[in-house]
């Protein structure tokens, strides 16, 4: 019998389909992975913005990971919006009980129209308890200048956030510069597995069209460790994919906001609707 590679999202929903748990669903299921989901909540949200967010109980978010984990099992696991210090610990406690070591962390902390996602107070719980426990983390810029406690205002500064956000060189860091100025973005990708910097060089593509761009470049490193590629190829494979998604999707209007990405840019049939 053929067996697939298993990805679990642990993160919260997004209706309009085009970040979160649904963004991250296309992502494994476009790169060939089997997709699995715990809802840590239920977003009311569009391409304009955030309305509301409604939690799921604790015990249930780990009631559905356990769910998944003890049935199915992961190769690789994806978290995304965790809204609370208690949500945090929970999922940490629970991963723990399993042996899965490719954790992917996108520590969510504001939507792409500017709503906050997570609170205040969890955010040192995110950063000491729960980025410790993950193979790599994807910050953007607005992230990681949090998570570090300073600004960032230029590409040369990239380098060094990413060794001081490794966690003292235990915790990879693929730092994505789409918050910086300029014609082209230049990612910066440490390997704390092997000491090593990777820039990850692209075109800016002008678009609106950014919605859930942080859920799918996460995902689609899960997706790439669950296929059993290293660290470094996973991560340029995963910027790749990305930047296709982004440049296809910006053909496309949808919605009144910051439109999603195409998921399926290498599947869809090219087609002038």
């Amino acid at each position: 019998m053929k067996s697939y590679r298993r990805c679990l999202s642990i993160a919260g929903s997004d209706p309009s389909g085009g970040a979160g748990l649904q963004a991250d669903l296309k992502t494994f299921s476009a790169l060939g992975c089997y997709g699995m989901t715990a809802v840590v909540a239920v977003v009311d949200e569009n391409t304009v913005g955030v309305t509301g967010v409604h939690p799921v109980p604790v015990d249930f978010v780990t009631g559905q990971i356990r769910s998944c984990l003890d049935d199915i099992g992961a190769d690789a696991i994806k978290i995304g919006m965790l809204h609370s210090a208690e949500l945090i610990l929970a999922v940490r406690d629970t991963l723990r009980e399993y042996p899965v070591g490719d954790i992917v962390l996108d520590p969510v902390m504001v939507a792409t129209s500017g709503d906050p996602l997570l609170r205040e107070d969890a955010i040192a719980t995110l950063r000491d308890e729960l980025i410790p426990h993950a193979r790599i983390i994807t910050p953007n810029i607005p992230e990681a200048e949090i998570l570090l406690g300073r600004s960032l205002s230029a590409n040369y500064e990239l380098p060094e956030a990413a060794r001081q956000l490794s966690q003292g060189g235990k915790v990879s860091v693929f730092l994505k510069a789409g918050h910086l100025d300029g014609d082209s973005l230049t990612d910066i990708v440490y390997d704390a597995e092997t000491d090593t910097i990777h820039r990850m060089e692209s075109p800016r593509i002008d678009t609106v069209n950014t919605h859930g761009t942080g859920c799918t470049l996460s995902s689609a490193i899960t997706s790439y460790l669950a296929l059993r590629h290293p660290l470094p190829e996973a991560c340029r494979l995963a910027k790749d994919y990305i930047s296709a998604a982004i440049r296809d999707g910006a053909g496309y209007l949808i919605g009144h906001g910051h439109g999603p990405v195409n998921h399926f840019h290498s599947l869809w049939p090219k087609k002038t609707f």
